[in-house]
């Protein structure tokens, strides 16, 4: 579909036309053939996932503060295989481009925190960007909530909306991948998914894939920023993950800053503005290449 289509589904998906019926069909998936797996299982997301159950990790995950911003940006949904429409925040930039930036939010689900960096990074880069939402339309407020959505989050849900989203955006698209904490991990996977068509992924302190397998077939470089003060992301995390990206043939940066888990996050009482500034500009600089 071309992205064309899409601004129009949305918009019209957005407005009540009165005394008017429209209907727009998209055709649906191909079934996977033998031996493929369009939506595989992610053990490195549950892995993350099980540190929910670690009172010291919910501990250090106070409740966000409030985002205050401009909704420049629109709420849309899109076809998903085998299951109802996903959802996402899209920014479109001003210019006729195909790159996208794929957004991942945080196990607090997509807040105006999330809304807010998509319209940021919409504009600071110039391509357009999507913000996926892979809670199905739930916020958590607090961390107990957040760790039971996170938890509860099926990973194979997760691959169709972001298989459904690329679909959607057109054959033309191609895509940068970013996410934080939780949606780190799903950067990763997210760029594995997409194949060719990922040009870049940034995580920030999420959990690396392990898989050798799945690492081989990864077509982009990875920009890691890592939290040294970290206790779950932690360096042998990390290390581990260095070892076994240069074993798989592919090129990983890491990024390290004396901050601790989600520095990045302004909302986050735990946010170091310092470290996350420098950040922002690694990542900028390692976007606006790609």
């Amino acid at each position: 579909m071309s992205k064309k289509h899409f601004l129009w589904y949305v918009t019209l998906s957005a407005v009540l036309l009165t005394g008017t019926a429209i209907i727009y069909a998209f055709s649906p998936s191909p079934t996977p053939g033998p031996g493929q797996s369009a939506m595989p299982m992610c053990h490195s997301v549950d892995d993350f996932a099980a540190f929910a159950n670690d009172p010291a990790f919910m501990a250090a995950h106070p409740a966000p503060e409030p985002v205050s911003f401009d909704h420049q940006g629109k709420m849309v949904d899109f076809p998903v295989e085998g299951g109802p429409n996903g959802r996402g925040y899209l920014m479109m930039a001003h210019g006729n481009t195909n790159k996208y930036l794929l957004l991942f939010h945080e196990w607090w689900g997509l807040n105006d925190y999330i809304k807010k960096e998509t319209a940021m990074w919409c504009h600071e880069l110039g391509i357009n960007v999507l913000a996926l939402d892979l809670y199905d339309g739930k916020v958590a407020a607090t961390p107990e909530e957040a760790g039971n959505l996170m938890k509860a989050n099926d990973p194979a849900r997760s691959a169709a909306i972001i298989q459904g989203a690329a679909k959607v955006l057109g054959e033309k698209a191609d895509f940068r991948t970013m996410g934080w904490c939780f949606g780190g991990g799903w950067s990763m996977q997210a760029a594995l998914l997409l194949k060719d068509k990922a040009k870049g992924c940034v995580m920030f302190y999420g959990m690396p894939e392990k898989d050798m397998d799945k690492l081989k077939s990864l077509s982009t470089d990875v920009l890691f920023i890592h939290a040294s003060q970290d206790q779950w992301i932690n360096d042998q995390v990390v290390a581990d993950f260095e070892k076994n990206m240069k074993e798989a043939g592919k090129t990983l940066t890491v990024q390290r800053y004396d901050a601790n888990h989600a520095f990045a996050n302004p909302s986050s009482p735990r946010y170091n503005e310092a470290s996350a500034k420098a950040s922002r500009e690694v990542v900028r600089a390692y976007l606006s290449a790609k």
